[in-house]
C-alpha cells in the first residue's frame, strides 16, 4: 500500500493566554463541566504563559520525521493536524485533498487502544474526510504502537537517566511508579474489555523490565469529572502518600501513557506531584516521554513502512502479549468491539 503523504494526528494546545479558554472549551463541549472548573485548568496553562508544549513539540517531531524519511530515501510531505485547536483536522484534510493527495498514513500521538486513545482519532478522521467532502483523501490510521521495541527502548533509558539526577545515595532504593491518563471505568470497557487499562499494565512491565526494575508500580494521574464517576485507580498522589506512609525515600515517575510533555505532565507530575514529593520528603525524578528525539520518528516511519511494504508489525516478543489494534481505512473502526 503507497502513500502520498503522512498526518500526524494530535490533541492540540493553545499557544497563546487568549486561546486557552477557547481551547478548553473545546475538549469539554458537551460534558456540562462548569465554568469555574475550566477556569482552574486555565491557570495550569498560564502557568506556562498560556502555551502548551504539544504543539511545539509536534512540530520538532515532523522536523525529525521528515529527516528520517529522507534518510531512508523517501519523498513523502509530513501534514500536522488537530482535534481541539488549529491546524484542527478539518483544515489540514482540505489542504491535503487541495494538494492532490489522495491516500496518506495518519500517525496517532497515541500509543494505546480504547476510546481516548484509539476510537476518538478515527471519529477525527471521519470527520475530517467529511468536512473535506468527496476529493477527500484516503486515510489509514497506523497501529497502536504500546509495544514497538524503541518505545520501550526510549522510556528504559529515560527511567536510567532520571535515577542518575537522584541523590547517589538514595537511587538503588528508589521506587519506580509508571502513571498514565485515568479514564472513567465507564469508558475502560468500551472498544475492548478493560484494553486500555492492560496494554499499559503490559507497557509497563515490558519497560521495567528492560530498565532493569524487578518491582515497580502502576498508577493513573490527571483525573476530572464529578467525584461520584468511578475513574481508573490508584491515583498517583494517593499512592504517593501511601508510599510516603511505608517509608519512602525516593521515587522515579515514569508517565508511560505520553508521548510527549503533555500540560498533564508539565503540570501534574513536575510542579503538583514533586511538590507533594518534597513535602513528604522523597527525592523525585521524572522520566522523560519520547517528544521528539530522533528514535520516535525511526518509529513513526518503521510503523508506515510495515503498511507500505507489508510487513509483520514489530512488537516486543512476549508470551503474555495483549492485543494490539488500530489500523483503519477513513475511520471505520478495526474491531467489532469499537463499533459501539
Amino acid at each position: 500500500m503507497e502513500f502520498d503523504a503522512l498526518l500526524l494526528l494530535s490533541f492540540g494546545g493553545p499557544e497563546g493566554p487568549e486561546q486557552v479558554m477557547p481551547f478548553l472549551e473545546n475538549v469539554t463541549r458537551g460534558r456540562g463541566i462548569p465554568r469555574e472548573r475550566l477556569e482552574s485548568v486555565a491557570e495550569h496553562y498560564l502557568h506556562f504563559g498560556g502555551v502548551s508544549p504539544i504543539n511545539g513539540i509536534n512540530r520538532e517531531l515532523i522536523t525529525s520525521i521528515e529527516a528520517e524519511l529522507e534518510r531512508r530515501g523517501r519523498q513523502m510531505p509530513v501534514y500536522f493536524g488537530n482535534r481541539n485547536w488549529e491546524p484542527y483536522i478539518e483544515d489540514t484534510v482540505a489542504a491535503m485533498r487541495d494538494n492532490g493527495i489522495r491516500r496518506a498514513a495518519v500517525f496517532a500521538t497515541s500509543a494505546w487502544g480504547g476510546y481516548s486513545g484509539c476510537t476518538q482519532y478515527q471519529e477525527d478522521i471521519a470527520r475530517g474526510r467529511e468536512a473535506a467532502g468527496p476529493e477527500a483523501p484516503e486515510l489509514v490510521k497506523l497501529r497502536q504502537y504500546f509495544d514497538h521495541p524503541l518505545l520501550i527502548q526510549m522510556f528504559a533509558d529515560a527511567i536510567a537517566d532520571a535515577a542518575v539526577t537522584l541523590p547517589e545515595e538514595l537511587r538503588g532504593q528508589a521506587r519506580l511508579v509508571f502513571t498514565a491518563h485515568s479514564i472513567p471505568r465507564r469508558a475502560a470497557s468500551r472498544c475492548g474489555t478493560d484494553l486500555y487499562e492492560r496494554q499499559v499494565g503490559y507497557t509497563a512491565g515490558l519497560v521495567a523490565a528492560a530498565a532493569g526494575y524487578r518491582d515497580y508500580d502502576q498508577v493513573w494521574q490527571s483525573r476530572s469529572g464529578p467525584p461520584q464517576v468511578p475513574w481508573l485507580e490508584p491515583d498517583v498522589g494517593d499512592h504517593l502518600d501511601s508510599l510516603a506512609a511505608d517509608g519512602t525515600k525516593a521515587v522515579i515517575v515514569c508517565p508511560i501513557g505520553f508521548v510527549a510533555d503533555h500540560i498533564e505532565v508539565v503540570w501534574d507530575l513536575d510542579n503538583e506531584l514533586a511538590d507533594q514529593a518534597a513535602a513528604a520528603g522523597i527525592a523525585f525524578a521524572r522520566a522523560s516521554t519520547p517528544n521528539a528525539q530522533p528514535r520516535f520518528a525511526q518509529l513513526v516511519v518503521d510503523l508506515v513502512d510495515e503498511m507500505r511494504l507489508d510487513r509483520a508489525p514489530l512488537r516486543v516478543e512476549n508470551p503474555a502479549a495483549v492485543p494490539g489494534y488500530g489500523c483503519s481505512v477513513n475511520g471505520t473502526p478495526c474491531t467489532s468491539a469499537c463499533g459501539v
